[in-house]
């Protein structure tokens, strides 16, 4: 019995320093991921409280400013770009049958970059 105890115990050690040495953290060349991570954090309770309406004003809003002559600055982007995410992840939980699908979308949110942004921009006509 006490060599059963001992091996299990191998066995869960063996376990835990396997799983340490695997769970390597993953690069990113984001350079505005601080920044994303601090606007998720700061409005994830106000997006969640959105109502569907409300949503909707807030994608139009952000489309029509897209749109404007003068470019977003790279703080009002990310912000409508991870208020967007946070609601998609907000109908992941809402409807457990559509969770990939708000997985994946609040991935592509939040993935978005203020670079690509700027250089997808209309140049403006002389």
């Amino acid at each position: 019995m006490k060599k059963l105890i001992q091996f299990v115990l191998l066995l869960l050690l063996q376990l835990c320093c396997a799983t340490n040495s695997c769970a390597q953290e993953q690069v990113t060349t984001d350079p505005d991921l601080e920044m994303k991570d601090n606007l998720y954090k700061k409005y994830k309770n106000e997006v969640r409280a959105f109502s569907h309406k409300d949503f909707d004003e807030f994608f139009m809003e952000f489309f029509s400013k897209q749109n404007q002559e003068q470019a977003l600055s790279k703080e009002e982007y990310y912000t409508y770009t991870i208020k967007i995410a946070i609601y998609s992840e907000k109908l992941g939980l809402l409807y457990k049958n559509q969770k990939d699908v708000a997985q994946k979308s609040k991935k592509e949110w939040f993935e978005k970059r203020y670079s690509d942004y700027l250089s997808n921009r209309p140049k403006n006509k002389p």
